[in-house]
């Protein structure tokens, strides 16, 4: 019967822990990337089975001492102000809901610069790589974000590198995280890279973690609803054909980006789903339309072109094809069902 491993210090322990990280929680954090962080280095600390803190150390930081609530409601004090921010190998910035007008402030912020110019890497969690573009700690640097805030990073950076494709990113001594389970994978790399395997492979068998991930894994996203397949660059090809709708993709730029030729990923797609990838492409586009017209007041050309259309007429025709309706009366039809119901 498997039982879970117990890490023993060596023959003498280390009179400082060997990794420690300075977290700080943007207002109305995300706490699952916050827990998920912190009990992974939890468990990778675990001497004897006691949650100490011999091997990982870790603090929420403030420049107050007041709560900071979450997005799910719950509130959390901070456990020790800035300081010298040489203390920590690392400095996680937790984000959160992405409509907060000022996620942290201003001495915060200097102290993340301060502690960036002291060499200390930092780290932006979930949607805390917004935090650090805004405060220019991003520049010349790639951005890893969940395919959910893609559009919302390239729309408020647009001069930033930015990808959605992989789970984290490391570039120098910034390392941005899409958030969700990533966060496990990224605080266990951290937990095997100062403390030890033996002590990732806990933490990861404790959290019921089959295996441990690495950055450049896809993030598990697909636009479609396909047959099961498991291909990379299935996932990888709809993916940027999500992100890059208003580019007016060819199949031939779709292929190149995953790096195949245009005859191989379109065997691909029939062998693996049953479509070609143009067809793909045309699904996602009108899927994304569809959800634009229902769930927002956008006027139609506005849509048109940013589901990759020229005009709205075009547009207009093509909706109607998919969809049987034309967009002007699917929108007035959801707004007096909505009405109805509520």
């Amino acid at each position: 019967m498997n039982t879970k491993t117990t890490i023993r210090p060596a023959a003498s322990a280390p009179n400082q822990p060997l990794i420690r990280v300075g977290f700080i929680l943007a207002r109305h954090f995300t706490l699952s990337a916050f827990s998920l962080f912190v009990d992974t280095l939890r468990l990778g600390s675990d001497v004897d089975d006691r949650s100490g803190r011999v091997l990982c150390d870790w603090e929420v930081i403030s420049a107050t001492p007041q709560m900071i609530k979450a997005s799910c409601g719950i509130q959390l004090a901070p456990t020790g102000r800035f300081g010298a921010a040489e203390r920590f190998d690392y400095i996680a910035v937790v984000g959160g809901l992405l409509d907060v007008e000022e996620p942290l402030d201003r001495e915060t912020i200097d102290f993340i610069k301060d502690a960036a110019a002291r060499k200390v890497t930092i780290i932006g969690v979930c949607t805390g790589s917004f935090i650090l573009a805004a405060a220019g700690l991003l520049r010349n640097r790639l951005a890893c974000v969940s395919w959910l805030h893609h559009e919302e990073f390239r729309s408020r950076f647009p001069r930033n590198q930015l990808t959605s494709e992989r789970l984290f990113a490391e570039d120098g001594r910034v390392i941005t995280c899409a958030g969700g389970s990533a966060v496990a994978d990224l605080a266990a790399l951290l937990v095997k890279r100062h403390v030890g395997d033996e002590a990732e492979k806990n933490a990861l068998e404790i959290l019921q973690v089959e295996r441990w991930r690495e950055g450049g894994e896809g993030q598990s996203r697909s636009p479609l609803a396909l047959p099961s397949h498991n291909d990379p660059r299935i996932k990888a090809s709809l993916l940027f054909m999500e992100q890059n709708l208003d580019a007016k993709l060819r199949v031939e730029q779709i292929a190149d980006h995953v790096g195949v030729s245009r005859r191989q990923l379109e065997r691909l797609f029939q062998e693996k789903t049953g479509i070609s990838p143009g067809t793909a492409l045309d699904r996602i586009r009108m899927t994304k339309a569809m959800f634009l017209v229902e769930r927002t007041s956008r006027p139609l050309i506005e849509i048109a072109l940013d589901v990759g259309f020229e005009n709205s007429s075009h547009f207009g025709r093509k909706f109607r094809k998919s969809f049987g309706t034309t967009p002007i009366r699917f929108r007035e039809e959801r707004r007096r069902l909505q009405a109805a119901q509520g």
